[in-house]
């Protein structure tokens, strides 16, 4: 269940209920570093320094380190250009040796790629045919066409969320946490597809999947058994769930579920929380308890969280208070100026924040890019930030942000850092996150993997 955002200015509809109506209500219809501290999440996360990976010395014995110059760049907008050295995939401070290969930035901005801390790639019509959506009344009605688009797809999920997720690496996506829905009506297609697409994109992206019971864990008999399976044969690094009281109106039955099956398998917990209100707060008490309870901390995300924002001061002081204890990740993918989540207020509790681009072109809804710099440019818009250093935090949350989320190290160009950035022109970060200019090239492992916009295979 996801949220599409659109600037504030946008009309209403005063029609059928669009998925952001419905999300913005979903308390009263009914019905995000995360989960992977660096055992769950990391379990299938690509390693940052595989793309150029170390060669064997002449005879088969020792190390030659492989080292790539990215010449004539300007690192975070920088007025003087430099030399970026990487070694093993990884940023150098000490000099090139001869020989290294060289790459030419063109006296382009390099900027670290961005996170997408949640998507749901198994969901995707991207790259297909155009699809006409019917009008949806409640979530069920969503879910129903969910399933009628997933029989109706020729195409096999792997093919449309790689095209989808290598869309994503184009457009400087380091890496992502990706849901999938887990239901009888799937099975485990969509975890399969994930796996699959991932293991294709290893060299390019580091890809964490969440077993995601889009139709409820209990109201939908079998899929907590679907998910059980999916954490058993490793395929996953999170299990999640949705809306304890609203929509799957079960909530100790819920969560002892999806934190028991997490507890056993030794993976993390990501849920889907839209409830608002008194049945947010509950539902986040719960989470709470069962991660201290379990001893999880650093291992659970919550997603969305709309009780969140409508909260007092006061009140947010003090849930914020035990999340940060219990280190429990958070993650918005700002729909609106009343849902986003408070990121400033959030992080002086410790809390890590990530931002995500949800769905993407599904049945849901026909917007979505999968673009995490756009998604930065509304979480300004949505905002209202004016100064040059909001503008830069939106980009930290969708880079450094998603990386704490998913347990990762930031890609932030300090010596040892993974060697994942972006080359753009542009005048400073604060401009580029306004205009969002075309990706000329992205570096993942430091390893060219686009160019001019275009994924290289």
């Amino acid at each position: 269940m996801r949220v599409e955002a659109t600037p504030p200015s946008s009309p209403s509809s005063t029609g059928a209920l669009s998925r952001r109506t419905v999300l913005a209500g979903a308390a009263a219809l009914a019905g995000t570093t995360a989960a992977t501290a660096a055992t769950a999440g990391t379990a299938h996360a690509a390693d940052t320094g595989s793309g150029p990976t170390a060669s064997a010395a002449a005879g088969g014995t020792g190390h030659r380190a492989r080292t790539v110059v990215f010449r004539n760049v300007r690192v975070l907008g920088a007025a003087r250009a430099t030399d970026l050295v990487v070694v093993d995939g990884r940023i150098s401070d000490g000099p090139a040796p001869r020989g290294a290969k060289v790459v030419d930035g063109g006296g382009r901005i390099a900027l670290p790629s961005l996170v997408d801390a949640h998507i749901h790639p198994d969901k995707t019509t991207w790259g297909g045919s155009w699809v006409s959506r019917r009008p949806a009344n409640a979530i069920a009605d969503y879910v129903a066409q969910d399933v009628e688009l997933f029989r109706s797809q020729r195409r096999p999920v792997v093919e449309r969320a790689y095209g989808l997720m290598s869309h994503a690496v184009a457009r400087g996506t380091r890496a992502m946490r990706a849901h999938a829905d887990v239901a009888p009506a799937y099975g485990l297609a969509g975890v399969e597809g994930l796996a699959e697409a991932r293991e294709r994109l290893r060299h390019a992206l580091d890809v964490q999947i969440v077993a995601f019971p889009q139709h409820g864990v209990i109201r939908t008999p079998g899929t907590a058994a679907l998910l059980e399976k999916a954490a058993r044969t490793g395929l996953v690094d999170m299990i999640g769930g949705i809306d304890p009281i609203g929509f799957d109106q079960a909530l100790d039955e819920q969560l002892d579920t999806v934190f028991g099956i997490a507890d056993r398998h030794g993976v993390g917990v990501d849920i889907h929380l839209h409830d608002r209100g008194e049945k947010g707060v509950k539902a986040m008490r719960g989470i709470i308890d069962r991660t201290r309870a379990l001893s999880l901390a650093g291992k659970v995300t919550v997603s969305h969280v709309f009780c969140l924002p409508g909260l007092t001061d006061r009140e947010l002081g003090s849930l914020a208070t035990d999340l940060g204890a219990q280190d429990i990740a958070l993650t918005t993918v700002a729909p609106s100026d009343s849902l986003v989540l408070p990121i400033a207020r959030l992080r002086e509790h410790g809390v890590r924040v990530g931002l995500g681009s949800d769905g993407v072109r599904d049945s849901w809804s026909p917007f979505g890019n999968a673009d995490m710099m756009h998604r930065a440019h509304i979480l300004g818009w949505v905002t209202d930030v004016r100064l040059d250093d909001e503008l830069a935090e939106c980009y930290r949350v969708a880079t450094h942000g998603g990386a704490d989320v998913m347990g990762l190290a930031h890609a932030d160009f300090a010596p040892g850092a993974p060697a994942d950035f972006v080359l753009v022109r542009g005048e400073c970060l604060p401009q580029v996150v306004v205009d969002m200019p075309r990706r000329d090239m992205v570096v993942h492992g430091g390893v060219v993997v686009a160019r001019d916009g275009e994924f290289l295979d």
